[in-house]
């Protein structure tokens, strides 16, 4: 009876030497679980973190669609220009032209000038843009035009502007040592009035370089009115061919058709404004 004691007691004692070997086992194995998540949460995460900024990395390609090419802010308007619009005489507007291109003797600035022709839009026929330096003076015994000048318009305005320097204004304008190769330019003219309280906000869209490729402008000038016209600002997108303006305007009035760009947002800030195409005659 006692050997079968020991035994059954052997026997519990084997038993439960097996449970906590067991139980010993299974803890052993749940905490070398525990470290594995952990090793591979750590090493998860810095994946995740990697591949979190490859995400705006997209966003600049996307943009870049709407971005304009420069960044660059527009050139100082550091120099006077006095803005001439001349409507010819019925039937004298080729000689208009003539006399138009002859050098005035008293220019301040000689040869700084532009002369372009109306193609389609205002009713101005020519535009005279004259470089004064950077300041100008007006003077009680005026600057009368010559009799035969005189005589071959039917109407006009002059106004003083501010605009850029005229190294800055020969660049943008296709003048100087570019001037033979842009003699087949366009030039838009155009002149904005402000909503009043607007001023600063169309000066800023005015002011934004252009959106490439969409505008295919070869160079933009613009100048601030000081004394004259009823008109705030004047622009002049010019386009180094016919094709080139085609092709701005196609692509403007694609944009425009979604009901978005600058179509919409200068009329936010603009009570009126003209724009008139035009080609070079001088120089």
């Amino acid at each position: 009876m006692k050997i079968r004691t020991m035994t059954k007691t052997k026997k519990l004692n084997l038993a439960l030497v097996a449970f906590l070997a067991l139980g010993v086992a299974g803890l052993c194995s749940a905490q070398t679980a525990t470290p594995a998540a952990k090793t591979s949460t750590a090493r998860t995460s810095p994946t995740a973190a990697k591949t979190s900024p490859a995400a705006p990395l997209t966003s600049p390609a996307v943009a870049s669609a709407d971005t304009p090419a420069s960044t660059s802010s527009p050139a100082a308007r550091t120099d006077v220009y006095h803005v001439h619009f001349v409507k010819a005489a019925f039937g004298k507007a080729a000689q208009l032209a003539q006399e138009l291109k002859k050098p005035d003797p008293k220019a301040p600035m000689p040869g700084h000038s532009i002369i372009l022709r109306h193609q389609d839009g205002d009713s101005w026929d020519y535009a005279v843009i004259e470089h004064l330096g950077t300041k100008a003076t007006v003077e009680a015994a005026g600057n009368p035009p010559p009799p035969g000048t005189r005589d071959l318009r039917d109407w006009h305005n002059d106004t003083f502007v501010n605009g850029p320097s005229w190294a800055d204004f020969t660049k943008a304008m296709g003048l100087g040592d570019d001037s033979s190769k842009s003699a087949g330019s366009v030039y838009a003219v155009s002149v904005y009035r402000p909503i009043a309280g607007h001023d600063d906000q169309l000066e800023k869209e005015l002011s934004a370089p252009p959106v490439r490729p969409a505008d295919t402008s070869a160079g933009n000038v613009l100048m601030q009115h000081l004394e004259g016209g009823p008109w705030r600002f004047l622009t002049i997108a010019r386009y180094a061919s016919w094709a080139d303006y085609a092709t701005n305007q196609t692509n403007s009035v694609a944009q425009s058709n979604k009901n978005e760009g600058g179509w919409f947002t200068l009329r936010d800030h603009m009570s009126f404004h003209t724009d008139t195409l035009t080609n070079r005659i001088a120089p």
